[in-house]
């Protein structure tokens, strides 16, 4: 995925600055699926080309070999972007749905449909035989999807589904903005979108981490990332209608006074977990006393 560079001789001078005062470091986000993903894609269109000279049955296979290698293809991308965000997290859910799992099978299914297609006579063990290979291929080549939740026990569950909802929505006004910051063709503004993303998306990880915490932040996950929403698209249009000076001014202050926010939101919530945490050491200490051991 393209990155944006920068530095002290950047149009905007900021690139290579270290982040100050608790600002969130910018993450360099890459696309887990990458290439090697993107090439299974390959393989259907190879196998479609070769399927119309050998007849109505080899045309039938090969359709349906190139459909299910699509799928394989499909599954394994969405996939391998699903597994990158549970190990990004501290607590997170299994996948519901196996996809590398199920990449898996519709590859070798495919694989098994495209050596029919172009055999001369029924043979229904080389095929068999090319498909189990392929699906041990894909295992080996991408794994198996994540099969336990991490970082759950004690967590109530319909506790964390309002968590999953409020996140959910928080993410879809975020990826709006940015979206949307998009139209005022003005890189700075963009810029500084993406660092008040990166602090609320540091407060939506508290979040996930912590369900109790989701009375206190909701506010600033829903109504403050909604306001947030519909101003950048007001000023996104302003802008690149007008280039309106005060009005790109009054956007930056919004976003400046946002993340002040939101960043004291999230140190709140961090130093009431070390709060309890505390608590939590004395009540043990307490009790270590009462059954005679001394700790110093």
């Amino acid at each position: 995925m393209a990155k944006r560079f920068g530095g002290k001789f950047s149009p905007d001078g900021r690139g290579a600055e270290a982040p100050t005062d608790g600002k969130v470091a910018r993450r360099i986000e890459v696309d887990p699926a990458g290439g090697r993903a993107n090439v299974l894609f390959v393989p259907a269109v190879v196998l479609v080309a070769t399927s119309f000279g050998g007849g109505p049955f080899a045309l039938l296979f090969g359709l349906l070999g190139a459909l299910s290698l699509t799928l394989s293809a499909w599954l394994v991308r969405g996939g391998l972007r699903a597994e990158a965000a549970f190990e990004a997290r501290k607590v997170a859910r299994r996948p519901a749905l196996p996809r590398k799992i199920l990449s898996a099978v519709f590859g070798g299914s495919g694989t098994a449909l495209a050596v029919a297609a172009h055999l001369d006579g029924f043979n229904i063990v080389s095929p068999l035989i090319y498909g189990v290979i392929a699906t041990g291929l894909f295992i080996a080549a991408f794994g198996i999807d994540p099969l336990q939740s991490k970082g759950m026990d004690g967590i109530d569950t319909y506790q964390q589904d309002r968590v999953a909802r409020v996140v959910d929505e928080a993410e879809k006004h975020l990826a709006t903005m940015r979206e949307t910051i998009n139209r005022a063709g003005d890189r700075q503004a963009t810029a500084r979108l993406e660092d008040f993303s990166d602090t609320a998306r540091a407060l939506i990880r508290t979040v996930e981490e912590d369900p109790r915490d989701l009375t206190a932040a909701r506010k600033y996950l829903g109504v403050y990332l909604e306001g947030a929403r519909d101003a950048t698209a007001k000023f996104a249009d302003i802008y690149a209608r007008t280039r309106d000076a005060q009005a790109r001014t009054d956007y930056m202050a919004l976003l400046d006074d946002l993340e002040e926010n939101f960043a004291a939101r999230n140190h709140k919530s961090l130093l009431a977990d070390r709060s309890d945490l505390t608590i939590e050491i004395d009540v043990l200490r307490e009790r270590l006393s009462r059954e005679g051991v001394r700790l110093k």
